[in-house]
């Protein structure tokens, strides 16, 4: 289970040193209520909702 554990450090890092939580959490919490989503392992969760947060913060990033 240990990769499982560094999946979840490396996301959880990467959101906070990007100041991403709150966005990141919203996503979370959106996806706990789409159908779509509720077949998924709590770290395919968490990997979608950071794909999708830290992609919208990168083309915002080359907006500047």
């Amino acid at each position: 289970m240990g990769h499982y554990e560094d999946a979840f450090y490396e996301i959880y890092e990467d959101i906070d040193q990007k100041g991403l939580k709150p966005q990141f959490d919203a996503q979370v919490q959106k996806m706990l209520n789409q159908e779509k989503h509720k077949n998924k392992s709590a770290k395919e969760m968490w990997e979608y909702a950071h794909h999708k947060v830290t992609s919208s913060f990168t083309s915002e990033s080359n907006l500047d």
